[in-house]
């Protein structure tokens, strides 16, 4: 189960992330051919094989132009992603001066392993949640929200820092990063062109020919469509899996990492249901330590469930797993602190009660402390 130490199971990973990735390109050279195969039977009339052969040749000279736009997509995400990100989770960097706990932690971390450290940066969300962005050693960051710091302890909290370390070490990040990059563009090309069909903006082509009346064309333009909602289909699928396996290495690679088994399944049962970040899109959320955004049957959840990393946990790394928690809602909690007294001191009472003003007992006369007696 542990993601340090054990290459072989990295090596692996990254090998079935290339693939994916490759999967994924060839899923936009996919939705080419389906566009193309809709203009030809939109614009001309003819056979279902003069489409077929119509689109291939289009297909064909379309491509080049297809993966340029992909990899400018591509470049602009490499240079924008963190920023479009920091925009809907409203996450900020911070020093180490404005958040001394969590960036100690973090640090301390990194340099048990020998890790450069992320830019740590601290969403103002009241879920509880985490997530590690970049594509890079000088884009890499840690985003953590103030619910999840005012929900966990400093031994949790590490163990969170410790998973998203795993996700940048084992090359998960990166990789989650450009598939969301090329889904995007599939997402998009795919959407444009359910847009266009249903909103009324197609016109058939010039005249009609005894073929199309037979169907030529219908039937051609089901095989498109068709592929336009494989490709889309198989692109949500693909980036599922992306996610979906890295996380039981993460949640082992940070008990690696911390030595504290417990103190990740307490971290997962806290932040378990309680972690969405309204704003954020799915692309987003797919990137965080937990989704609590599922579907149907379990088929497009993008996380293993809380129950599974946790009995994984106990499997291989021991520990112990209290259930699913309870915690109180966040104003309930912020109100109990403003209804404790602001300058509660110490109970009096102790080896000391002799020094606190309201233990010493009033007149005239020597006092009895801990020293000796003496007077007030």
């Amino acid at each position: 189960m542990a993601a340090y130490g054990l290459y072989t199971h990295i090596q692996s990973n990254r090998r079935r992330s290339i693939a994916l990735l490759i999967g994924l390109f060839l899923l936009v050279y996919l939705l080419v051919f389906a566009g193309a195969l809709l203009a030809e039977t939109l614009l001309y009339d003819g056979t279902l094989n003069y489409y077929l052969r119509a689109a291939w040749r289009d297909f064909i000279l379309a491509a080049p132009w297809a993966t340029g736009g992909t990899i400018l997509w591509i470049m602009i995400a490499y240079r924008f992603h963190q920023s479009m990100i920091d925009s809907v989770t409203g996450a900020s960097s911070v020093t180490r001066a404005q958040e001394p706990r969590l960036y100690n932690l973090l640090e301390n971390l990194c340099i048990s392993r020998g890790i450069t450290m992320p830019s740590l940066k601290i969403s103002e969300e009241e879920g509880l949640n985490a997530f590690a962005t970049g594509l890079n050693e000088k884009q890499y960051s840690v985003t953590v929200t103030r619910g999840l710091m005012n929900a966990l302890t400093d031994s949790e909290m590490e163990a969170v820092l410790g998973h998203e370390l795993t996700h940048i070490r084992n090359g998960d990040v990166r990789m989650m990063v450009i598939a969301v990059v090329i889904a995007g563009v599939i997402s998009f090309f795919g959407e444009m062109i359910f847009r266009l069909f249903f909103q009324g903006g197609i016109r058939f082509g010039r005249g009609s020919s005894d073929d199309k009346k037979g169907g030529g064309a219908g039937i051609a333009i089901v095989i498109a469509i068709a592929l336009i909602a494989l490709a889309w289909f198989l692109s949500v699928v693909i980036r599922f899996a992306l996610s979906r396996q890295r996380e039981y290495l993460a949640d082992s690679g940070s008990v690696e990492l911390t030595k504290n088994p417990d103190a990740m399944i307490m971290a997962l049962r806290k932040i378990e249901g309680r972690g969405d970040i309204p704003d954020a899109n799915s692309a987003v959320m797919e990137l965080c330590i937990e989704n609590p955004r599922t579907g149907f049957s379990n088929i497009f959840d993008t996380h293993p469930s809380v129950d599974a990393r946790c009995a994984a946990l106990i499997k291989f790394a021991g520990g112990h797993d209290p259930g699913p928690l309870e915690l109180p809602p966040p104003d309930e909690a912020r109100a109990d602190d403003a209804a404790a007294p602001a300058d509660a001191g110490p109970p009096p009472g102790g080896p000391w009660d002799a020094a606190v003003p309201d233990a010493i007992p009033p007149g005239p006369g020597p006092i009895s402390g801990p020293w000796g007696p003496h007077r007030s």
